[in-house]
């Protein structure tokens, strides 16, 4: 009889804590937000956003051009890439790139690195799509967010011109994403 009211009393303090209505939001992006990190967050604070995960910085800085190091942030435990963050060249450094490199960051929409063109599509409205050599990048309406498709997911026709305006139309529904980043200026 002990051990059904022990069991009983187990599970009503699961729901409890189940019920609570807090959400995770360590992998969430939303307008200015990154899981724990915001656009705000200064380059020197990072160490203290992901104290429980692990922070590795570039030892080795460019002394031509740009002096800015990437800081990888890995999942502690697992070892998993979470992001690649760039900072700003400012006095006061901020994060200016962020690559998503875990599929569970997610939009509130539910695009992920893991989505597709036709994801994208029927999600955001698109403002614009860049061609480079290897590369399309997709820039969208009101977002910070951009994604970058190869150009091996393109017909054979548009991969190798470098000067083609590729539009919305010419991507495939099921072209992958290569990359998913965050530009804050």
């Amino acid at each position: 009889m002990k051990f059904r009211y022990t069991l009983l009393l187990i599970l009503c303090c699961g729901l409890l804590i189940n019920c609570t209505g807090e959400t995770n939001t360590d992998f969430v992006i939303s307008g200015d937000q990154v899981g724990k990190l915001s656009k705000e967050s200064l380059a020197r604070d990072v160490e203290l956003i992901f104290e429980k995960d692990s922070v590795v910085q570039d030892t080795v800085k460019l002394k031509i051009g740009s002096g800015a190091s990437k800081i990888k942030i890995f999942e502690r435990g697992a070892g998993a890439l979470l992001l690649t963050l760039t900072p700003n060249n400012d006095s006061i450094a901020t994060i200016q790139n962020v690559l998503i490199n875990d599929e569970r960051f997610k939009t509130d929409k539910g695009i992920s690195k893991l989505s597709t063109f036709k994801d994208i599509r029927e999600n955001y409205p698109i403002k614009k799509i860049i061609t480079s050599l290897n590369n399309v990048v997709v820039l969208l309406k009101n977002s910070d967010i951009y994604f970058t498709i190869d150009k091996k997911e393109l017909p054979e026709s548009l991969r190798y011109n470098a000067n083609n305006n590729i539009e919305e139309v010419q991507i495939p529904d099921a072209a992958k994403v290569k990359y998913m980043m965050v530009g804050w200026d």
